[in-house]
């Protein structure tokens, strides 16, 4: 998954010994070993439809110094034996975290209301967080934008058809494919439901550094930043 001086930063994490990002160039290169890169892929949304389209307030910017500011959320889907998983996911951009996940085979509203709920529970207060998404019928629809209200969130959506104005989300979701499950064959749901839970709570956010968290992890990122608010 890692390139050399992502591995370098988690090796001296462990060691008290410092390894030089030289060395470890020169084994990986030896061995022909290389990091996983990412693909790009279809996108999910549904944007033919009447429903009011909220202003992209977050304007792509993505930069955040606390937690609770801004969330971005998106849905995509993974093949299965018994046919397609959608996946929605709500990312706090303070350190990349995700806090919000919902599974199930249907792309529908509910898929996308259950993953902001998850998300509300875990994060101590979301009042006048910003919350983007792309302009699909599910996020569009009445019921979702009325418990995103109800949460105290302030709606944020993309333009038609720019994929950039979620790149962190996009991005998360070519890592989850390309480092976790692109390799595996799925017999049931159960068995992406079970990898995605491994990959986002136990490998993602605790233990998978990020060059843009100055090598945190986004448990790391979030909680020192968290605890930099509590004591402002």
């Amino acid at each position: 998954i890692y390139g050399s001086r992502k591995i370098v930063h988690e090796l001296n994490r462990e060691s008290d010994k410092p390894v030089n990002h030289k060395r470890v160039e020169r084994i990986m290169h030896t061995n022909g070993i290389h990091s996983k890169s990412h693909k790009k892929y279809k996108a999910t949304t549904n944007s033919g439809h009447s429903l009011p389209v909220a202003e992209n307030i977050l304007g792509r910017d993505f930069k955040t110094d606390r937690p609770g500011q801004k969330m971005v959320s998106d849905i995509t889907y993974i093949p299965t034996d018994e046919g397609w998983l959608y996946l929605a996911g709500v990312m706090e951009l303070c350190g990349d975290k995700i806090v919000g996940i919902s599974m199930d085979g249907r792309m529908t509203k509910e898929l996308v209301m259950a993953a902001l709920t998850d998300a509300v529970r875990h994060t101590p207060s979301t009042e006048g967080c910003i919350l983007h998404s792309d302009r699909g019928s599910q996020y569009c629809s009445q019921d979702y934008q009325a418990l995103a209200k109800e949460y105290g969130f302030i709606s944020s959506m993309s333009r038609k058809g720019n994929c950039w104005d979620n790149a962190p989300m996009e991005s998360f979701w070519g890592k989850l494919k390309q480092e976790w499950l692109n390799e595996q064959h799925f017999h049931t749901k159960e068995e992406v439901k079970a990898a995605v839970f491994e990959y986002i709570w136990i490998f993602y956010n605790r233990r998978r550094i990020h060059e843009a968290n100055g090598y945190l992890t986004p448990e790391e990122y979030y909680k020192q930043h968290q605890t930099d608010l509590k004591a402002a």
